[in-house]
């Protein structure tokens, strides 16, 4: 059982309905489909259109997507890069749960921090983290800056903004790199497609 923190006098309770009962009952199997990458880079699309599509084959999914989850589970943290790590480890505890119920679960964040991700990924040993990197070029992230975030960074009214001023840390060893293809972005649709057929091919989408 892993480590307890500082708490003291708690014991893990078991419980009849285990991992393998709810995925029976889903007929699929949990995972985290982990989506990194800059801001602009297609992200929540991506998470959007993979959701809708696991939907329409009749898969449970849901999805954490960074921003929302800062108005509720971590809206006391900031953008420090500690606030970023302790971010990243509420979320990847979250989406351990989520897997856990049975459910395909999309984490949707920039994580720009290698080590923080890959700390999700140890708690989930059983390959059951799948890192997606939306492999886009900040030159496209900025021109799309759906947010207009970059303009801010840019013009020195937002700190440690990933990618201007504070470092993004590509994958070493992503399950799926996404980025263009001659120049274009691949259709959101093509993109969750991929993802999809992924699952299929490891078992996720049936017990």
């Amino acid at each position: 059982m892993a480590s307890v923190g500082k708490s003291t006098n708690i014991f893990w309770q078991e419980c009849p309905v285990g991992k393998l009962d709810r995925q029976k009952l889903l007929n699929q199997k949990g995972c985290v489909v982990w989506i990194t990458g800059l801001s602009g880079s297609g992200k929540s699309t991506l998470a959007c259109t993979l959701g809708r599509e696991l939907h329409s084959r009749g898969k449970l999914s849901y999805i954490l997507d960074g921003d929302n989850l800062r108005h509720g589970l971590n809206k006391n943290l900031g953008f420090t890069p500690e606030d970023r790590a302790e971010n990243i480890r509420r979320v990847g505890e979250v989406a351990k749960l989520f897997a856990d119920a049975g459910l395909i679960c999309i984490a949707s964040l920039i994580s720009p921090y290698r080590r923080d991700r890959d700390s999700c990924r140890a708690l989930l040993p059983d390959a059951s983290f799948i890192e997606v990197f939306m492999n886009m070029p900040l030159e496209l992230c900025e021109a799309r800056d759906p947010k207009g975030l970059y303009k801010l960074a840019r013009a020195g009214k937002i700190k440690g903004f990933t990618g201007i001023d504070d470092p993004y840390e590509p994958p070493l060893n992503c399950e799926i790199e996404i980025k263009q293809e001659n120049g274009f972005c691949p259709p959101p649709s093509d993109m969750a497609g991929e993802v999809v057929t992924y699952l299929e091919e490891k078992g996720f989408m049936q017990e």
